[in-house]
């Protein structure tokens, strides 16, 4: 709990203070650009122009959809309420900023969301008798941001090792897409499942190269300091590291028989 706890909360909220409102820049785009093409496509005009630039469904080309899909992370699904998702995403995308950088996050973003719309083609080949969706759920219009939240909660959570996170963020979608298994809840599900495969491997190869076996120590040879020879005795260390004098062959050897 209290190893949760600073990584979740105490961490993030140091970085804050430190950044100030830039280290969550991300995180207030993100939202700025869901207002604000919600509030594009309630118009007459924008309509049209949000549909051509964001509309994903699994009948059209991949090409098509891989172009259109980073726009459609940021378009509101029509069928949930745009203004009640607003402080999910906010918090999704501020703590993966804060934790990881705005870089990772972008890229966790767009890797779950992208991972679910091309599972959705998977499971629409498929088939309802293969555990797949119908055929009908290719005219599905595919855009919302669900995906990238559920995926950078489910990250965050199995990178910074936090359980209550990942029960409180993630754990009440999957039974939700479970429960009910369309098209968005099987992206949800394909979305976490990468997110956790993302952070297992980023951040376990990074645990286990950045700690030095704790063999290293032993394995380090002793520090050995030359031999200097003053005043005719010879400095030698010992097995404890101090230095201790003997006195040379010539100097200190009075049983010369030429004396």
């Amino acid at each position: 709990m209290l190893h949760e706890w600073r990584n979740v909360v105490a961490g993030p909220c140091r970085k804050l203070w430190e950044r100030g409102p830039l280290g969550v820049s991300l995180a207030v785009l993100a939202t700025v650009a869901v207002i604000g093409l919600h509030e594009f496509q309630q118009t007459a005009s924008g309509a049209g122009v949000v549909r051509v630039l964001s509309e994903v469904r699994a009948d059209q080309p991949v090409w098509l959809s891989l172009l259109r899909t980073p726009v459609s992370v940021f378009v509101p699904a029509a069928d949930l309420p745009a203004w009640g998702g607003l402080p999910r995403l906010f918090l999704a995308f501020a703590l993966a900023e804060l934790a990881f950088g705005r870089v990772r996050t972008l890229v966790v973003a767009y890797a779950v969301t992208l991972a679910g719309t091309l599972g959705a083609r998977v499971m629409i080949a498929l088939g309802p008798d293969r555990l797949g969706l119908p055929a009908e759920a290719a005219h599905t219009v595919d855009t919302g941001a669900s995906a990238a939240i559920v995926g950078l909660f489910a990250y965050t959570a199995v990178a910074l090792r936090a359980p209550l996170l990942f029960l409180a963020a993630v754990v009440s979608t999957v039974a939700g897409s479970i429960a009910e298994p369309n098209l968005a809840g099987r992206e949800h599900l394909v979305a976490v499942t990468v997110a956790m495969i993302l952070a297992v491997v980023l951040h376990g190869r990074r645990g286990a190269t950045a700690t030095p076996p704790a063999s290293a120590a032993h394995d380090t040879p002793p520090c050995q300091y030359p031999l200097t020879e003053s005043d005719g005795v010879d400095q030698e260390v010992g097995h404890d590291g101090s230095r201790r004098g003997r006195p040379t062959g010539r100097r200190g050897d009075r049983s010369d028989p030429d004396r």
